[in-house]
């Protein structure tokens, strides 16, 4: 791989990852699993690692920002995540935030046009 495009990935993964915090809060304001949550995630084209996931969900969750219960659905045990009220407000600022960082890098590289 040539140091271009090394340096690229590098970089797209470093983007990927606060985006990643934003959409796992996006996509559970409804509740899901693990499985539904990953999926959910990469049909709207954002794929994650297992490995990367679960404990991103933990630390969402010692953060306040998740709940989550284990219930038996077709008799297996699953771990069920939705939105904390805590996570819900969080999740309305991060969005501002974001709203307002894509309107600069749009403005900065003059693609709002």
């Amino acid at each position: 791989m040539p140091i271009e495009e090394d340096l690229f990935e590098k970089l797209r993964v470093e983007l990927r990852r606060g985006s990643l915090v934003l959409a796992v809060l996006g996509a559970l304001r409804e509740e899901r699993y693990g499985y539904t949550l990953r999926t959910s995630l990469e049909e709207a084209g954002l794929p994650i690692d297992e490995g990367a996931l679960y404990p991103l969900l933990r630390r969402l969750e010692t953060q306040g920002l998740l709940t989550s219960e284990w219930r038996e659905e077709a008799k297996r045990n699953k771990r069920f995540y939705r939105l904390s009220p805590d996570g819900l407000e969080i999740l309305a600022r991060l969005l501002g935030e974001w709203n307002a960082i894509s309107e600069s890098i749009l403005r900065l590289t003059g693609k709002d046009k």
